[in-house]
Parts: C-alpha cells; sequence; structure tokens
C-alpha cells in the first residue's frame, strides 16, 4: 500500500444467508454434502441478502471522509469490517497505523465495570501499556466531563454519558486512524462542538477520520471528500457538496430533473426578457440567461412545477455583481404549474461557498396566507421573497424549491440547489459568518 494512503478497501463485498425456518439452517448444514455424494444438484435452503456489494475507495492520510446513506445502506457493515469486527466474504482491506473506532453506543464497555476500569480496559485493547493511560487518564476525564460517574457502574449512565466516555478514551489516544460512526449524535450541542474541536486537532496531526452521519451539514463543514452508499453500493463519491445533493436524491426518492441546467441546452432567450428583466418568462426557462446564474447548480424534482425564470434586485439594481452586507434583496421567480397541486410549498436556502446553511425557510413554515391552496395546471405565478442580507463578505448562493406534502411525505416538484450567485462586501472589518451590527462603548469609568 502507497505510504500516504492509510485505508485501502478493494472490491469489498458482505452476504449474509437469511433462512425463513430454523431448521432450515441445520438442513444446508447437512443437504449440500448429501447431494454431492450422491452427485445430484445441490440445492440452496436460504436467501441472500448483500449487505456491501464490491465497495473500493482510498482514504488519504490526514483527511476527514464522510459516508453517508439511508438506514440499512451499509454504512455501518463497512465500518465493522474495516475495524476487523466483521469477516467480508470478498475483497480486501488494508489499513495503516493503529485503528479506533467508536461504533455502537457503548461498544467495548462492561456495564458492570465502573467508567474508571472501563477507560483502563478499553484502552489497553487500542494498545496502551499501563502507564500511557495512566498518564493519559486525567486528560480523558477532564474531555468527557462526567464528574463523579467516572466511579459509577457504566449501566447507571446515560446515553450522552457514555458517549462521552467512550469518545474521550479514543480521542485521547492520538490514533492514526479514527472511526465514528454515528455516536456523536447523540451528544448535546457543547459536547459535539468540542468533539469536532477535537477530531480537527487530530486531522491536523495526521489522523485520517472516517465519519458516518446522517447529517449533511456534518459532511459539508468537516469532511474532505464523502461516499454515497445505496443498497449496499457506492452511488456517488467526491465532493462533498455532491455527494449530498445526490443523498437528497435517494432521501426523496426522486431522481435529477430531465431539464438540463445549461445556457447551451436552453439557447439564447428573446431580447425582450433581458432588455425588461422584470417581464419573467411564464412558458420557457430562461433562468440561465441571467447575471447571478450559476452554471452548476444541481437541479432535480418530477418537474410537475417548474421554476423558470427570476430577478434578483437590491436598492434599484437589477442582478447585482455585489451587494452591501446588511442591504435588502427582493427575488421574483416566474412557477409554472405542468399538472394541479394542492397547497404548493416554496423554499429558499441561503448556503456558504462551503455549502454551509445560513438560513432556509419555505412559505409552510412562515405560514404565508398569501400562497394560494391550489396549482391549476397550465398556469403560471409570480412569486417574490425578500431577506436582508447581513452576512459576511464572501460569495453565497441561493437554492430554490416547489414541492407538495401529503402527510408526512414530500414531493420535490422542482428543487434547484445553488441556483443563483451573489457576493457580499461589508464596510466594516469583522469575522464570522453574520453581521449582527455590534456596537461597542465604554459607558462608565469606575474607580
Amino acid at each position: 500500500m502507497s505510504s500516504d494512503v492509510a485505508v485501502r478497501v478493494d472490491g469489498l463485498s458482505k452476504c449474509y444467508h437469511i433462512y425463513d425456518r430454523p431448521q432450515d439452517r441445520l438442513t444446508q448444514s447437512l443437504m449440500p454434502r448429501i447431494h454431492r455424494l450422491l452427485s445430484l444438484p445441490e440445492k440452496r435452503y436460504f436467501r441472500e441478502f448483500w449487505a456491501l456489494r464490491n465497495v473500493s475507495f482510498e482514504i488519504p492520510k490526514g483527511q476527514t471522509i464522510g459516508i453517508i446513506g439511508q438506514n440499512g445502506s451499509g454504512k455501518s457493515t463497512l465500518l465493522q469490517m474495516i475495524c476487523g469486527t466483521l469477516t467480508p466474504s470478498s475483497g480486501s482491506i488494508e489499513t495503516e497505523g493503529r485503528v479506533a473506532a467508536l461504533l455502537e453506543l457503548g461498544s467495548g464497555f462492561n456495564p458492570e465495570f465502573s467508567g474508571r476500569d472501563n477507560v483502563y480496559m478499553n484502552a489497553a485493547l487500542l494498545g496502551l501499556e499501563k502507564k500511557e493511560i495512566e498518564d493519559r487518564f486525567d486528560e480523558i476525564v477532564r474531555f468527557a466531563d462526567i464528574g463523579k460517574f467516572i466511579d459509577e457502574p457504566v449501566k447507571s449512565y446515560s446515553s450522552g454519558m457514555m458517549v462521552r466516555l467512550a469518545f474521550s478514551v479514543q480521542a485521547q489516544i492520538d490514533p492514526d486512524i479514527l472511526i465514528v460512526d454515528e455516536a456523536l449524535a447523540v451528544g448535546d450541542a457543547k459536547f459535539q462542538a468540542k468533539c469536532f474541536d477535537r477530531l480537527k486537532q487530530l486531522k491536523e496531526s495526521g489522523t485520517s477520520i472516517l465519519l458516518v452521519t446522517h447529517s449533511s451539514e456534518q459532511i459539508v463543514t468537516h469532511c474532505d471528500s464523502a461516499i454515497l452508499l445505496e443498497k449496499g453500493e457506492v452511488l456517488e463519491r467526491g465532493n462533498t457538496k455532491s455527494v449530498v445533493n445526490r443523498y437528497h436524491d435517494v432521501l426523496f426518492g426522486t431522481g435529477p430533473s430531465s431539464v438540463a441546467p445549461t445556457v447551451a441546452s436552453l439557447g439564447a432567450p428573446p431580447a425582450t426578457v433581458e432588455t425588461n428583466p422584470r417581464h419573467l418568462s411564464t412558458d420557457s426557462d430562461f433562468f440561465s440567461s441571467h447575471a447571478g446564474y450559476n452554471p452548476y447548480e444541481y437541479r432535480w424534482g418530477d418537474q410537475a412545477a417548474a421554476i423558470l425564470d427570476f430577478h434578483l434586485s437590491c436598492q434599484g439594481e437589477s442582478y447585482p455583481v455585489s451587494v452591501k452586507s446588511g442591504a435588502r434583496m427582493d427575488l421574483e421567480l416566474s412557477v409554472q404549474y405542468r399538472k394541479r397541486l394542492i397547497n404548493p410549498i416554496f423554499g429558499l436556502t441561503v448556503k456558504n461557498k462551503e455549502g454551509v446553511t445560513l438560513y432556509g425557510s419555505n412559505s409552510e413554515l412562515l405560514s404565508q396566507a398569501s400562497m394560494r391552496d391550489t396549482g391549476e395546471a397550465g398556469t403560471s405565478v409570480l412569486i417574490r421573497a425578500s431577506f436582508h442580507a447581513n452576512l459576511a463578505p464572501g460569495d453565497y448562493f441561493i437554492s430554490l424549491g416547489i414541492a407538495t406534502r401529503d402527510g408526512e411525505t414530500i414531493t420535490p416538484h422542482d428543487r434547484r440547489y445553488d441556483s443563483i450567485h451573489f457576493v457580499v462586501r461589508s464596510p466594516e472589518p469583522f469575522f464570522g459568518l453574520a453581521r449582527l451590527e455590534l456596537a461597542i462603548s465604554e459607558v462608565a469609568r469606575l474607580n
């Protein structure tokens, strides 16, 4: 294996035998041998379930890779095989250095032992000598922050306390490879922030991290690249934003739109659209004809409704090159209903160039009475959205969507992710993501 690769997975597969009846397991262990002795065709008494099939990838040293996918997609099976707790049916796995893993909650802990005993036992299983554990024990306890419970039996711990202690042990041993499987989801916000800060430190020191989570925000924020698993196979891998967008496709069960979001495929729009930018098109897609359109948008949905055109303005300027932080922005959209839709929902999200969502809402959450209850097939509507760009200087993207809800099921009709780009400039220096218009002054001087 190359010296700059921490983990290499090649053609990895895992197949389980599913027996409909308990006696079929015994039959399967005996009958094939009898069939072979009698030269009879062999018969199977089980069904095959492939939890993972032909998965291949590499993790470079010092990088964080995110694994995302629906429940049952094979994420945990993959991690268990990398850790060595599960044997693959075929394929190979190579790892370089010490592997630490935080898989199922409390795995590796004895519930009858105290937290202190479990720290020593767990660290020893990870290869630390007793002296090394003693040197790091105080730091492990400080990071876990569970107080006097360190000397109480683990069976008395809450789920949050359990994961605090487990993560503290794994993260304080400076592993070469750290695997985290959804464990941080049970921690509170304060502890999660501390965990991700520790993950950042480990990454900077050369640790390779494999992070499994259902949170697309964590994937985009903390990972260098990502892998999407679906039904045991790699569906997408590469750039985190692209993988997360594809994950949303899978999650909602709707493939990418057949409408190609490129200028070339749409052709040149009539001159009247550009000379009169508020005259939005109501029957053809002229979205890509305007300044600010992002040709790398990700568009999907069943096209029962389509977002065809937009007009973005700020303080009277149409399609501005940049806007002042805090300025009001007005966005007008034309939407065509191609089928009759009941209670259509319009949504808008603003993200930074790293893909972090800064704000998102929709007409349903805002209880907008001005949105009509029904969108009739063949009609078009004009939608106006306004917001203040209280953002730090930088590049931002607007995502748009039209959907309907039937109980708990949401059907996306047209979603245009990262479709409009705008730049924010600020008159005053500050750091962070949002402009809060901070004012600092001395109100009194005390002796």
